[in-house]
């Protein structure tokens, strides 16, 4: 479950925080590491739960690795298993590209239905629809899918909708062999385009990475990369922002690509905050007296679904009416129930969440995804008095050094200690 964390909140966050590495850009990346038996140097790579759990999926299918400082060693001779076992899929959705990367290397691979954060229906049919249309035989038995490469992968995807997982999937399915595959409707996330440029290079051709029509013209053999720098984690950067904004404070995010940010910052703008950037510098200086707006999470380059909890917490904050909606998982509101334990006012209709800003009190709260993680953290900050967030395992999948850096920005917070009956257990 994780060490609960203890907020003193109510304080205007202030100084200057570095933003690590996008952890969704770096699983796929990892697991395009399976493409190559030569060594991938990684540098920068974030020290999270989800990577470890990757980590640990590639060591069982051969890959052998290797921390030095924050760079990441790793090399795969020979796949050793083309099998991704229950126990460590189901930590983690993002697990579920290994199949294409199995598929391009090994012909084959196997992998059960994928977990992660409980926040709605989640399918893979784009995927299996997908390598299907490009070659591939893809059978179910009790929720393990099984798949073989039947031929030269080749063909024309379209996607019912933009998925994040379902591109790379394909991606790395074709960058490796004898493939020419097109992708329609392919999702134009920064991510994406980050594993686009590490497959080139390794030496494929993928031409369009961020637009809508990607094209994939696969190389016989892949070479290893070496000093890879992964790009910013701009949901780690927004989570920050929005909690300066909370707060009503002023912060300097380092490290961060503001190009990634624009809808969250045009919102921000809107509400009346100001905001400077300087190349991979941005300054936000809140405005006491903001503004509400109202969201719909899209697909990018729209509002991100992942801070739509999170600016959710800091909407709660504002005097007046918003209205917060999300085409890309309509069901995402488990941190709602939460948030009006610390008196957030909210009514969830229809899939539109209506927030009434007020004044938040600290409460006992739990975070039952990682974002509705962030949320209840910047809903805490913001709060009058002590907060404890319990469920703080799912943070610690997404949010690298929470404590040290929040405390950098002059956050009053802390991990609790355990209680009677949790250290009983």
């Amino acid at each position: 479950m994780g060490t609960p964390l203890i907020i003193n909140g109510g304080k205007p966050l202030s100084g200057s925080v570095r933003i690590s590495p996008a952890k969704n850009a770096a699983l796929p990346i990892l697991a395009a590491s399976l493409l190559t038996p030569e060594p991938v140097i990684l540098e920068e790579v974030p020290r999270l739960r989800d990577i470890e759990v990757m980590l640990e999926l590639l060591s069982h299918l051969g890959t052998r690795y290797a921390w030095e400082g924050r760079s990441l060693y790793l090399e795969t001779p020979e796949i050793l298993r083309t099998d991704a076992p229950y126990e460590l899929v189901a930590k983690m959705r993002a697990s579920f590209i290994v199949l294409g990367a199995l598929l391009a290397r090994a012909g084959e691979g196997q992998v059960s239905m994928p977990g992660g954060c409980a926040f709605g229906p989640r399918p893979v049919d784009q995927h299996l629809k997908a390598l299907r249309k490009i070659g591939a035989f893809v059978e179910e038995d009790a929720g393990t899918f099984r798949a073989e490469k039947v031929r030269p992968f080749r063909g024309r995807v379209v996607f019912d909708v933009p998925t994040v997982g379902g591109t790379e999937q394909v991606l790395l399915a074709s960058a490796l062999g004898d493939a020419e595959v097109t992708i329609v409707n392919a999702a134009q996330e920064p991510e994406v385009a980050d594993l686009a440029r590490f497959l080139r290079q390794m030496g494929a051709e993928v031409e369009g990475a961020g637009t809508s029509i990607v094209r994939v013209q696969g190389a016989r053999r892949l070479a290893g990369v070496r000093g890879y720098r992964i790009i910013p984690d701009r949901i780690e950067a927004g989570t920050y922002l929005l909690a300066a904004a909370a707060t009503r404070g002023k912060i300097r995010l380092l490290g961060v690509e503001p190009r990634h940010l624009d809808a969250l910052l045009d919102k921000l703008n809107d509400s009346g905050h100001r905001l400077i950037a300087d190349g991979d510098t941005l300054l936000f200086e809140a405005t006491p007296n903001p503004v509400p707006f109202n969201v719909e999470a899209r697909e990018y380059p729209g509002f991100p679904t992942d801070l739509q909890p999170i600016v959710g917490a800091y909407l709660a904050t504002v005097p007046g009416t918003s209205l917060v909606s999300d085409r890309v998982y309509p069901e995402r509101f488990t941190h709602a129930a939460e948030l009006a334990r610390m008196g957030a006012e909210l009514q969830l209709k229809e899939r539109t969440l209506a927030i009434h800003g007020r004044e938040l009190f600290g409460a006992e709260v739990r975070a039952l995804d990682i974002r509705a993680g962030g949320a209840l953290v910047v809903a805490a900050l913001a709060a009058k008095g002590e907060s404890r967030i319990e469920g703080t395992d799912h943070l610690e999948r997404g949010y690298e050094n929470l404590v040290e850096k929040l405390k950098g920005l002059g956050a009053e917070v802390g991990r609790a200690e355990p209680r009677l009956e949790e250290a009983a257990d």
